[in-house]
């Protein structure tokens, strides 16, 4: 691959920073009170979540202009799970969600959400690692 653009960010942990190299990305890192922790700062799914939700919706325009699709009223929400799995260590799973405007309900609307899975560069980097359920809402 020949990289376009290569993002550069720097934490020290779930409590602590994360901060990206040209200082837009500042935040707090604290474990979510699910997880133990006082919940006062973001954590890594969350970022996870917003990231792949903000790529999945670009990708989704790439295929909509593509398929000369109208896509300018969808909105995505990634739900990023933790838990533990079967080795005693963590493991996470995905909801996409793809609210769809009426002309893309029902098999329109998943050939989309399955074409734009296909082609996202975050469902490709995480596709056989975690589990990624995909919803029309």
């Amino acid at each position: 691959m020949d990289a376009i653009y290569t993002a550069v960010a720097t934490a020290n942990g779930r409590e602590g920073r994360a901060v990206s190299s040209d200082g837009h990305v500042d935040l707090p890192l604290a474990h979510p009170k699910a997880l133990g922790g006082n919940g006062e700062g973001t954590n890594p799914e969350q970022l996870f979540a917003a990231g792949y939700a903000a790529c999945f919706a670009s990708a989704m325009g790439v295929i909509g202009r593509m398929e000369k699709i109208d896509v300018k009223d969808v909105s995505v929400t990634a739900e990023v799970s933790i838990g533990k799995d079967t080795d005693g260590g963590f493991a996470l799973s995905v909801v996409m969600r793809a609210e769809l405007p009426d002309h893309l309900q029902g098999e329109a609307g998943r050939d989309l959400l399955e074409k734009t899975h296909a082609f996202c560069p975050y469902s490709k980097a995480t596709r056989g690692n975690l589990p990624v359920e995909l919803v029309i809402e």
